[in-house]
């Protein structure tokens, strides 16, 4: 299986990226070049974005030279908003229900040919109305293990400016890389994902 990068560094032993970013431009210019990569050595990419957001973000994909229709065709790019991702048809976030459908486009992805799935998931999701977010940093920690033993990269899509003190903490914590004004780096916060689920068990209150 060939190597992969990102933000122009190799990801070799850890594969769950929580990427903090102040524009979408600069989003773009950091996850188009990873795309492309992806692309250009067969392998697949699962795009989960806001419904909002869905046409414009195809739209920069083609702009960098992704041929989206193709690419759709073949089955080697897929996009799906949080409501067949994240959000179950109430609107509310269940983190089985994620979990088991990352495992089922793994799945797919192999039996398809395809030797390597990435995932970039647009986060923003969290920030709607009534959102667990103990959940939500409960999901972040599983995904670790499942991450780990594939080798699927996965990278988690925060606007920095949304996110209170003690969020980011906590979202640091479940994540062993991050990508922080362009450069991705280990994580010295990280917090393996036995432990932290345990803490997030014993507060005594949701996360505020």
């Amino acid at each position: 299986m060939s190597s992969f990068t990102l933000a122009g560094t190799p990801l070799t032993d850890h594969f769950h990226v929580c990427a903090f970013f102040n524009s979408k431009a600069d989003e773009y210019d950091v996850l188009l070049p990873f795309y492309a990569e992806a692309h250009g050595q067969g392998e697949k990419t699962l795009h989960l974005v806001n419904p909002a957001n869905e046409e414009s973000h195809k739209s920069r994909l083609n702009a960098y030279g992704m041929n989206v229709p193709e690419l759709e065709e073949s089955g080697q790019l897929e996009v799906m908003t949080w409501q067949s991702s994240y959000l179950n048809g109430e609107g509310r976030f269940e983190r089985s229900s994620m979990l088991t459908k990352l495992i089922d486009a793994r799945d797919a992805a192999t039996e398809a040919g395809f030797p390597r799935l990435r995932v970039v998931g647009d986060m923003d999701w969290v920030f709607l109305e009534d959102m667990d977010f103990s959940g939500i940093l409960s999901y972040e920690a599983e995904v670790n293990e499942f991450l780990i033993v594939n080798k699927q990269p996965a990278v988690c899509v925060y606007d920095i400016a949304k996110l209170s003190g003690s969020m980011m903490m906590d979202l640091l914590r479940t994540h062993p890389l991050t990508l922080v004004n362009g450069v991705v780096q280990e994580n010295p916060f990280y917090t393996p994902a036995s432990q932290m689920l345990e803490e997030l068990n014993a507060r005594s209150a949701p996360y505020a």
